[in-house]
């Protein structure tokens, strides 16, 4: 099942705000849990919006939600609900369901305890990853040297987001793997969003590569604490400058 993400006119939004976006969505097929395919497709749309850009609410409309789908509305109501105790989004009687802006405690919260689970994943590497494996970090940022971040910052903010997703799935711990999924979500939002200030591509690409050079000198007391540090980094550059969580 895949799912399409595209800003349009309409004058009804599944998701409403004042400059009329609406979210685009596929048919979802009917081979699957109606209630799992919407919950990640909603998930996913939600990730891949610029949640944190503008203070305006974004309105979840279910009876909308559910003719984009081609289904009924109890699918969209529990997928909804669900996303609604992961902290997505909020419902509020007689108003509605709201997709969730956290505040700059929360975010800094939530990204302290990805320095935990990432550092450890990075620890982990270092004892069971493949030299291949480590190398393909390496690969992914072969595009954006000699200052070629700035120039293809979206592009650049895709492969940052994965190379933080790849340390965590090479960690081989499938319980952190678990514990990092919906994290990561929350996180990918608000990397998006802060890779473009002051000079944090620039910066995060350096970092990147002295992580990779620690992973693959099998150093785990310094590559655990270099991602711990980049993370932690992202903390105290939202704690200076996110006056827009507030």
């Amino acid at each position: 099942m895949s799912s399409r993400l595209s800003v349009v006119p309409h004058s009804r939004s599944a998701f409403d705000e004042p400059a009329e976006r609406r979210v685009a969505v596929d048919p979802l097929a009917s081979s699957a849990s109606l209630k799992r395919q919407a919950y990640t497709a909603l998930k996913n749309a939600i990730a891949a919006m610029d949640v944190y850009g503008s203070r305006a609410e974004i309105r979840l409309d279910e009876r909308q939600l559910a003719a984009d789908f081609g289904i009924s509305r109890t699918p969209v109501r529990e997928a909804m609900a669900q996303l609604e105790r992961e902290g997505f989004v909020r419902s509020e009687p007689r108003r509605g369901v709201y997709v969730v802006r956290k505040t700059r405690r929360e975010v800094i919260e939530l990204i302290t305890a990805w320095a935990a689970l990432e550092s450890m994943a990075a620890r982990l590497i270092t004892q069971a990853a493949t030299d291949d494996e480590i190398a393909a970090l390496r690969r992914m940022f072969a595009t954006f040297e000699n200052g070629a971040v700035r120039a293809h910052l979206d592009e650049y903010s895709d492969v940052n987001i994965e190379f933080h997703q790849t340390i965590i799935r090479m960690s081989r711990n499938e319980a952190l793997i678990q514990l990092a999924e919906n994290l990561f979500t929350h996180m990918r939002m608000i990397r998006r969003k802060t890779i473009g200030e002051k000079d944090r591509a620039d910066r995060s690409i350096r970092d990147h590569i002295d992580i990779i050079e620690a992973l693959e000198a099998r150093d785990t007391e310094r590559a655990e604490r270099l991602v711990r540090d980049h993370a932690l980094g992202l903390a105290d550059h939202v704690a200076e400058y996110a006056d827009y969580l507030d």
